[in-house]
């Protein structure tokens, strides 16, 4: 079964939907109304989220850097790869399209990378905000660029200092 419930934030409405009750998606904005009459984001649900609207209120809180819920996201094996990539970039820090499609092997597919940020599913959650052209300028985030600045300055706030530097994955992709 799908569910979904919408819940605000500072870069506005997200809309958070479960099927069978594992995380499917963090969408920015409202859930869209049907064209064929139906919930196309399945039932409006008040329960079943409290674990991810407390973690992306934490996030929010700047005392929070990374999320443990479980989630399905759906999506090609080249775009999970991708999202992979894109969950190592540390909390804080930012890479590129170009040295992302490097890490994936082929330079070549930077667009390719912008491709599938476009169709990630779990924003926040897979932070695709961190994600920046080649000379850092703030581009291609499906919540607008003043959303992506948002995150970002949230990132590297004097007050989330102590998160940079505790919540660098291991393996994660320099600034």
């Amino acid at each position: 079964m799908i569910t979904h419930k919408s819940v605000t934030s500072p870069i506005g409405m997200l809309t958070l939907t479960a099927l069978d009750g594992v995380l499917a998606s963090v969408r920015l904005g409202p859930p869209p109304a049907s064209a064929g009459g139906g919930p196309p984001y399945g039932l409006a649900a008040e329960d079943g989220f409290e674990d991810v609207e407390r973690q992306l209120s934490e996030y929010f809180e700047g005392t929070r850097c990374c999320f443990t819920v479980d989630t399905n996201p759906l999506g090609t094996e080249f775009q999970r790869r991708v999202w992979e990539q894109v969950a190592c970039i540390g909390y804080g820090r930012t890479a590129s399209y170009k040295e992302l499609a490097v890490r994936l092997g082929d330079a070549a597919k930077a667009r390719s990378v912008g491709a599938a940020l476009a169709h990630n599913p779990l924003n926040l959650i897979v932070p695709t905000h961190r994600v920046v052209g080649s000379r850092g300028a703030l581009t291609g985030y499906s919540g607008g660029v003043d959303a992506k600045r948002y995150l970002i300055e949230l990132e590297r706030a004097p007050q989330t200092e102590q998160l940079r530097r505790t919540c660098l994955p291991a393996d994660s992709v320099p600034a």
